[in-house]
């Protein structure tokens, strides 16, 4: 099958977007799960990405459209079909001003975007662990969040327009850097947060901001997560849009972390909260303004930065602790949401359900509890490899269950892909479910985008 498809598209792709092996495409980032497609394509143009989608609908054959391959949940796992890769569709195509917007292609890296933003003294505001890697089109695709969702939003508040080849090989582009625009259904939405499995985006026209010119960054030490919230709930009413960031980590998540990063911990507490305030003017009272205002508030257990190298020394221990995780092994993950308000108890209650079921379980909290979201993985001791997988259905029954009954989600910026599409029926209802799958079916009627991704069987 390898040998006939690869010549089947050579008929009309050039011999290098056929590629012979790729064996860093075919496992994922965290080596759980390894593809197995029949050919592995990499256009280098979206003509080519047309006629690869043609002919895949005319003869049935799946496609799984693939970006950074940094994703969490299996959404770019290819079983057979087509692995296709979007990286060589990388360019920045336009950077507007006046219209605050850039239009790039797919495969440009996030990293890239940002600093073509900065180029033309602008911010993307994106920001994830991954931004050396990850590519636009995955992060649209699945709706990414990350750092600075508080203020700026999700991905998809942070589209203008797409580019998106359907299955059939037409192509809808809507690129013009229009803020407003109220003809009809709003298509793009679609697409995002789609995972794949409607069609392949390959460009989008994105959202850029002011670039801050005056920061102020705060650590501080809390009893517990009521008071994080009560902190989170004070500095909206004061700060207003200047709060950029909010970050919730654990005591057991900074231990972690700080080791690994060999730095030392900020202060000493039960919880933490990482929080960053910006402005777009320069405005050399709003560090004093912070410390004046955590001071008397009661939040004396605090550090405020006085430099750029002490501010990125406490990024730093918010982003190394996913890394920190490693020397535990492997970790049942957890990409969760529930309302702010419900934040600490679902934590109060899920925990010690957790180690009553598994005792010596250890549990790293952390995320942004800015907007409800969370990462919240749990390590068996005994179990440092990935056979600890066998114990995930048990111990995302727990997590999840807690999480629905605070009204959260099970998914709140990775999605769904093929680990969690059997517990979306649990979150969305069936005339949704039904919606989704009338709306698969008119787009791609052979059902061949990214087969078993984000919709239950």
């Amino acid at each position: 099958m390898k040998t006939d498809l690869t010549a089947r598209f050579a008929a009309f792709l050039s011999p290098d977007e056929i590629l012979a092996e790729a064996p860093e495409l075919l496992t994922d980032q965290r080596k759980r799960f390894v593809s197995a497609p029949d050919v592995i394509l990499k256009p280098k143009s979206v003509e080519s990405v047309q006629a690869v989608m043609r002919y895949c609908t005319q003869h049935h054959i799946p496609v799984i459209p693939q970006g950074g391959n940094t994703g969490l949940c299996g959404a770019a796992v290819a079983e057979g079909g087509v692995l296709l890769n979007l990286s060589r569709l990388n360019r920045i195509r336009a950077v507007s001003t006046a219209d605050n917007s850039i239009t790039v292609e797919a495969g440009a890296v996030l990293q890239q975007v940002q600093e073509a933003a900065a180029a033309a003294d602008r911010l993307f505001p994106l920001s994830l662990a991954s931004e050396g890697s990850c590519q636009i089109g995955g992060n649209i695709a699945c709706n990414a969040g990350g750092l600075n969702v508080l203020r700026y939003g999700t991905m998809r508040d942070l589209v203008l327009g797409l580019e998106v080849v359907l299955p059939d090989g037409s192509l809808i582009s809507h690129l013009q850097p229009l803020h407003k625009n109220t003809t009809g259904y709003d298509l793009r939405h679609l697409f995002i947060g789609s995972e794949g499995t409607l069609g392949v985006i390959t460009a989008a026209t994105l959202k850029l901001f002011a670039r801050p010119k005056t920061r102020a960054t705060a650590w501080v030490g809390l009893p517990d997560i009521e008071a994080a919230v009560g902190l989170l709930s004070l500095v909206q009413g004061h700060f207003a849009e200047r709060l950029e960031s909010f970050e919730l980590v654990s005591r057991f998540a900074l231990d972690l972390s700080a080791a690994f990063s060999r730095l030392q911990k900020p202060v000493d507490a039960e919880w933490h909260v990482l929080l960053e305030l910006s402005d777009a003017l320069p405005h050399d009272g709003l560090p004093d303004m912070l410390a004046e205002f955590l001071y008397r508030h009661g939040f004396e257990n605090s550090v405020l930065t006085q430099s750029e190298q002490e501010r990125s020394d406490l990024w730093t221990l918010r982003e190394h602790i996913s890394a920190s995780q490693r020397s535990l092994g492997t970790s049942i993950k957890h990409d969760i949401a529930v309302p702010v308000s419900r934040v600490a108890a679902f934590v109060g209650a899920c925990a010690p359900a957790l180690q009553a079921a598994f005792p010596g379980i250890e549990i790293v909290c952390f995320g942004h509890l800015g907007d409800g979201s969370l990462h919240y993985n749990t390590f068996l001791p005994h179990v440092l490899s990935n056979d600890a997988y066998a114990y995930e259905d048990k111990i995302n029954t727990i997590v999840y269950e807690h999480i629905l009954a605070q009204g959260g989600t099970i998914a709140a910026e990775h999605g769904i892909g093929i680990i969690k599409n059997h517990w979306l029926p649990r979150v969305r209802s069936p005339e949704e479910i039904a919606l989704m799958k009338a709306v698969k079916a008119q787009l791609d009627p052979h059902g061949i985008m990214n087969p078993g991704k984000l919709l239950p069987a």
